[in-house]
């Protein structure tokens, strides 16, 4: 404690961070770590493994999944959601009680509205509502309750609440299952705030072996990459751009993106960058789909110097609420790791350029890729009711909640995790054929006619009397 009081009254009096992170010159690019220059100063290490592939299969035809939705967002903050897909696989529309909900229509309120209300779930919306939504909302659903029984046409009818925006999203999403022997697959693993690549370690050895083209980068710094010592160098559209230089330069025809945490928020910025080379996606406690803003009131604002020392508590304080158990296993964990070993400067910098406010719920929803929320139970961080909110907006969404695990669920139960994401990466929808036409039938003259022509060419046959005909 002491040397961190030293080092941050050095801080302050230099203006300069003492933990400065630079690259590691002594890496080779044998071992599987390159450095790769994304802008002029700004260098990211990145771990690339491409395993030794013994056969190449080509990619399997999967299922074609139609995703049609309507998204109405009305000036009071009210979202309304409108499921159109004809031929949707109930498998695809499982809801996070179990339930399915085909053709559903959920109404939620946005995090910024003052009067903002629990998400309802409609199974089967009525035919009224559906086309009154075409027109903007419906009444029901704009006032929550049905009309009462003995409502006379007298009274007042309530004005119909224009839209402040409509987003329709109509296209085919064909999803494969996506297996490690393909050529033109590859998984890019993004860490969050404070973490690095070699939290990836168990991941990134265990779908190797499997044949997996992995790519990990490690954010501005954080683990070995450059760290400028400028605040507008973290800032989210900083990053965002480092991970979209990132994945030109790796990615493949079919994608796969693993995000932690604050990492969740860059794979779903490429998601959208590009739609059509993301296969699947997986979000690891990543929070609910809120747009992104630094908390003004937060230990972070504090002067850096400040921040250095109390280094020592930050550390304690995320092994406490990262980890469900904090004993030598996990500290040793972290050390070997580098997880949260980030300078003071960097950590108040990423804390407060955290400001993304595309992100909200309805970009969330414009979301066609499959994804897989992976939860710990005991995460402090982020609460499972977010992550319960994901998997509602979503169009596919599959919630998986493990109740060994915290936020660094990935470290703490690697085998569960590595499970759930290879089971994942091999899911493909369930394909149902189109209905069968039958064959018209014949015009009911001729099929008279067919027989009265049978009944004479055959003799009649005397049945015995029965106790009905009796």
């Amino acid at each position: 404690m002491l040397t961190s009081f030293i080092e941050g009254l050095l801080c302050c009096l230099t203006s300069k961070s003492a933990n400065t992170v630079v690259p590691v010159e002594t890496s080779e690019p044998a071992d599987g770590y390159e450095f790769v220059e994304v802008k002029p100063g700004r260098v990211l290490r990145v771990r690339h493994i491409i395993p030794d592939r013994s056969m190449v299969e080509e990619p399997t035809q999967g299922g074609s999944v139609s995703c049609k939705r309507k998204i109405t967002v009305y000036r009071n903050g009210q979202l309304f959601i409108e499921n159109l897909g004809e031929r949707a696989s109930p498998e695809l529309k499982t809801c996070p009680n179990g339930e399915t909900q085909p053709n559903s229509t959920v109404e939620v309120e946005l995090t910024d509205c003052r009067n903002s209300s629990t998400p309802v779930n409609i199974p089967e919306p009525r035919a009224d509502s559906v086309s009154a939504g075409n027109n903007g909302a419906s009444e029901t659903g704009a006032a929550g309750e049905a009309p009462a029984a003995g409502q006379t046409d007298q009274q007042p009818r309530k004005r119909r609440r224009k839209p402040k925006r409509t987003v329709v999203i109509d296209c085919e999403r064909k999803i494969s299952a996506c297996k490690g022997t393909h050529s033109d697959l590859a998984l890019f693993f993004i860490h969050g705030v404070g973490g690095s690549l070699d939290i990836w370690g168990s991941q990134l050895d265990f779908f190797s072996h499997l044949g997996y083209e992995v790519i990990a980068p490690d954010l501005a710094g954080h683990g070995a990459s450059s760290a400028p010592q400028i605040a507008a160098a973290y800032t989210f559209y900083a990053l965002a751009e480092d991970m979209r230089l990132i994945f030109k330069r790796y990615a493949r025809k079919r994608n796969i993106l693993i995000g932690h945490s604050y990492g969740v928020s860059f794979c779903t910025f490429l998601a959208h960058e590009f739609p059509d080379q993301i296969q699947k996606m997986v979000m690891i406690n990543g929070g609910g789909p809120t747009a992104l803003e630094p908390s003004l009131c937060s230990i972070f604002n504090l002067p850096t110097c400040v921040l250095h020392c109390l280094s020592p508590l930050l550390a304690w304080s995320f092994l406490k609420a990262g980890f469900a158990r904090q004993g030598a296993k996990e500290k040793q964990l972290l050390k070997e790791n580098n997880a949260f070993n980030v300078s003071s400067f960097v950590l108040r910098a990423m804390m407060s350029g955290q400001y993304w406010p595309e992100g909200d719920e309805v970009y969330h929803a414009e979301l066609t890729v499959p994804v897989l929320l992976v939860h710990g139970m005991h995460d402090k961080f982020v609460p499972v009711e977010e992550d319960q909110r994901m998997a509602e907006i979503l169009l596919m969404a599959f919630l998986k909640v493990l109740e060994d695990g915290s936020h660094m669920i990935m470290m703490e139960c690697p085998e569960a995790v590595n499970t759930l994401l290879h089971e994942f990466f091999l899911w493909e929808p369930i394909t149902i054929p189109p209905p069968k036409k039958e064959p018209k039938n014949r015009p009911e003259t001729a099929k008279a006619h067919s027989d009265s022509a049978k009944a004479i060419s055959e003799p009649a046959k005397v049945r015995p009397a029965t106790a009905r005909q009796i």
